[in-house]
């Protein structure tokens, strides 16, 4: 049910309008309508997913005059995104004042959405961002970008035809689009890194991945074992121990938790503009070096979990071996057996575009990093080489040069891009940047693509701004 906005948001929301106006945004539509091969008008961009990512993509592009753009979002209205499903954090971990998504604009910040319904003394009492809070937010951002977001709906397959590509939608229904966005998030490429042994058929009975939809009531009084030593495995263990299991066990393969979040380092707008530009073996060599240093989780998450007596951590504990032991699984590890009631899987997320069925007309012909740069052998990483090539409109390249052109408009705008990238398509400092670099490069391929139509229409234009009347004696 949602409610009528406070006053506070009213007049918040007339600044953002005005200030849009000043600005004479949206810009006026300069796109030609595409007739797709079905006989309907095609979508200028499709966004997969509209979650920060995909509401930052799409708005950036209707404020440059891109005047047919799709939001496709397979959860219900309100739910995109992890915020409100598997991102079971207290607050987050950025934070409060960075700008986020609002492109520039001040009145579209969190910042200023906090302070019309807290006033500044509110702001200033604030913490870090409550994550139920991000998602109002975001909610907020949605409904005043005025974004056509189609909710319930996934693509289920993705298919180059001539100009555009047909998008095979889950509900039975087909759109074009000339241009496509995979606005996906941290599995937008691929999808849970799961360990051997732990088999498919135990999933949701016995084991979950720390990103599944997990029933924490029915694990109450149950022995849970969390694998992993990053924030959502931690944010997964305090879950299940507020949920009130009878005993918590965290498995960590190091013998310490990483202390220092050295991507921390490589914030910063030079780093936004100038990532891409670098050699290829500085972006591997950076991040090949935060993989292995790894982030550590908030100390907010593990202070959650070590406040509770009935919660033990064990270092040096990888996974050796997993068999089933009737309604409980039996882990191997070097620090000896356990028996886990519901083991939860905090392992993050695979890039693999092979593993992604939209994908399966095309994952073939993307260049990976693996195709295209060879590291020395101590800095070689099999999952860091699944990661897509892309240029510099986040769009993919093909495995063979000269092949796949459709693949120039298609593009990566989730976590599988940080490698090509940096960290522009998934973390809230620098969303914004990716959100025009991304807008830029589609506009200006919009462009080529047209420029027969912009040609022709130049030639006819026809518009006087002098009628021959101005100077009085004088033939004009």
């Amino acid at each position: 049910m949602q409610h009528d906005p406070a006053p506070g948001l009213l007049a918040l929301e007339a600044r953002l309008a005005e200030s849009l106006e000043r600005l004479q945004e949206p810009s006026t539509d300069w796109v030609p309508p595409t007739t797709a091969p079905d006989g309907t008008v095609a979508l200028d961009v499709a966004v997969l997913g509209a979650g920060m990512a995909g509401l930052s993509a799409g708005f950036a592009l209707r404020r440059e005059g891109v005047p047919r753009v799709a939001l496709f979002d397979p959860a219900p209205e309100g739910d995109e995104g992890p915020w409100a499903t598997y991102a079971r954090m207290r607050t987050l971990r950025s934070p409060k004042q960075l700008a986020g998504p609002a492109l520039g604009l001040p009145d579209l910040t969190f910042r200023a959405w906090h302070e019309a319904q807290h006033g500044a003394a509110g702001w200033e009492s604030l913490g870090k961002i409550p994550t139920p809070a991000w998602m109002d937010y975001l909610r907020w951002y949605r409904r005043v970008s005025g974004l056509d977001v189609r909710n319930g709906i996934a693509v289920a397959r993705i298919e180059p035809n001539g100009a555009v590509f047909r998008l095979a939608l889950s509900d039975g229904t087909t759109a074009h689009a000339r241009h496509v966005v995979l606005a996906t998030g941290r599995d937008g490429l691929g999808g849970p890194r799961l360990l051997p042994g732990f088999a498919p058929e135990w999933r949701g009975a016995l084991w979950a991945h720390s990103a599944d939809a997990i029933d924490f009531a029915a694990i109450a009084g149950k022995h849970v074992v969390v694998i992993g030593a990053g924030a959502s495995a931690f944010d997964n263990a305090a879950a299940a121990l507020e949920a009130g299991c009878g005993r918590m066990t965290m498995l960590l393969r190091r013998q310490r938790l990483p202390r220092v979040n050295s991507g921390k380092s490589l914030e910063g707008r030079g780093t936004w503009h100038g990532w891409h530009a670098l050699p290829a073996e500085w972006r591997w060599r950076l991040a090949l070096s935060v993989e292995r240093r790894q982030t550590p989780p908030p100390h907010e998450s593990v202070r959650r979990v070590s406040a509770h007596a009935n919660a033990a951590i064990r270092m040096g504990a990888g996974i050796e071996c997993v068999t089933r032991d009737g309604e409980a699984l039996l882990l191997k590890t070097p620090k000896g057996e356990i028996r886990a009631d519901f083991t939860i899987l905090g392992t993050g997320f695979l890039q693999d575009a092979s593993l992604r069925s939209e994908l399966g007309a095309i994952a073939d012909q993307i260049r990976l990093w693996r195709d295209a740069y060879t590291p020395p052998e101590h800095e070689r990483d099999e999952a860091l080489g699944l990661n897509p090539w892309l240029d510099e409109g986040f769009a993919f390249t093909p495995r063979i040069p000269g092949t796949a052109p459709h693949l120039a408009r298609l593009h990566c705008f989730n976590f599988a891009a940080t490698l090509s990238h940096g960290k522009l398509t998934g973390d809230i400092p620098a969303i914004s940047g990716g959100a025009q670099r991304l807008t830029r490069a589609i506009c200006a391929r919009l462009l080529a693509a047209d420029i027969e139509y912009h040609a022709a229409k130049h030639a006819a234009f026809n518009e006087p701004e002098i009628n021959g009347d101005e100077w009085p004696g004088v033939e004009l």
